[in-house]
């Protein structure tokens, strides 16, 4: 990116004029919500038409999920109304029908905008990357896990759906009291939704309806978070060095996708400007990115992203996005050294 036309530019200004609408963000949740839930309903119908008919509505059903979780992502940043309280209930009934306890995710995502690109405080609402260095020091059951974690058949199949359908069922020690709050009213919710599903339609029918939309929906929404953040020339560096204004536009994609998904997706792959303005709301994204040439940085493509699944480590001296191949390279250097 070239910084010497950022720096110095009124940034704030900008992102500051691009602000919620109520009819736009209630028009959403009618286009997106109402036909989220009436394809589940026509789902459990068509379970007893065909059930390949029913795996083909998972794909839009998983595609209305994956807007509605925008919905709910936006609400955390207080950028989908202006309203505190409109953002919160939409953002705690939206949270429920994606599985997702939302005071404890909101915190964790807020984390992860305050620290994204940042190597001394990873961890917190972010696909865990290792360094070179810190793969080579750990043990051996450390890299075998990080190795499964990261590998994609695991990410985005099976480890994606297990942490909304299973692990964010749980309160840690380290979760304030909002955040065990939120997730004990959103497992009692789902409780009884899921309770009231499965006495009408039965037990079997709910897990062939539940079980591929969750499954098409959550394996989505991480991609998406994974492409957003690491691809070739992504940025990452210590505290002392780091820089919020780099870390939003070198550090956070622009991923260039087709319309219909881009529509899905609620334009969240216009990434580096969110991560700069996270109040601006989803449905004004794309309109920031065309009246500010300032934004107008290098996209990535689907074909291009695919290319990132090879990336697995940072390599810290060398500024650089790596796969496991090069841990030959740095073994063998230890090993003259």
């Amino acid at each position: 990116m070239n910084m010497s036309r950022f720096e110095g530019a009124d940034w704030r200004s900008i992102i500051k004029k691009y602000q919620p609408e109520a009819w736009r963000s209630i028009w959403q949740i009618v286009n997106t919500v109402v036909p989220y839930i009436a394809l589940w309903a026509i789902m459990f119908w068509s379970v007893g038409v065909s059930y390949w008919l029913t795996l083909v509505l998972s794909i839009p059903t998983a595609g209305f999920m994956v807007r509605t979780f925008i919905i709910f992502h936006d609400c955390g940043h207080g950028s989908f109304f202006k309203s505190r309280r409109a953002n919160l209930v939409v953002g705690i009934i939206t949270g429920i029908l994606t599985y997702t306890p939302w005071q404890l995710w909101w915190h964790e995502h807020n984390v992860h905008h305050a620290n994204a690109g940042n190597l001394d405080k990873r961890g917190i609402g972010d696909v865990d990357t290792w360094t070179v260095e810190e793969y080579l020091a750990a043990p051996f059951w450390k890299k075998v896990w990080y190795r499964v974690m990261r590998h994609p058949l695991v990410m985005f199949t099976i480890g994606a759906m297990t942490v909304f359908a299973i692990v964010k069922r749980f309160p840690l020690p380290s979760h304030g009291k909002k955040e065990r709050a939120s997730i004990w009213w959103t497992n009692l919710a789902l409780l009884l939704i899921v309770s009231g599903l499965i006495w009408s339609v039965g037990w079997k029918t709910y897990l062939l309806v539940q079980i591929p939309v969750l499954l098409l929906g959550t394996s989505a929404g991480v991609w998406m978070f994974y492409v957003q953040h690491n691809y070739e020339g992504v940025y990452w560096e210590r505290q002392e060095n780091w820089d919020f204004y780099k870390a939003a536009m070198d550090g956070s994609s622009l991923y260039e996708l087709p319309a219909i998904l881009q529509w899905f997706t609620g334009n969240i792959g216009y990434h580096h400007i969110h991560h700069l303005g996270s109040r601006i709301p989803n449905y004004k994204l794309q309109q920031c990115f065309e009246e500010n040439p300032l934004f107008q940085v290098k996209s990535l493509s689907i074909w291009s992203s695919l290319k990132t699944l090879r990336l697995r480590l940072w390599d810290e001296a060398n500024q650089k996005m790596v796969g496991w191949e090069a841990l030959k390279k740095y073994r063998k250097e230890i090993n003259i050294a």
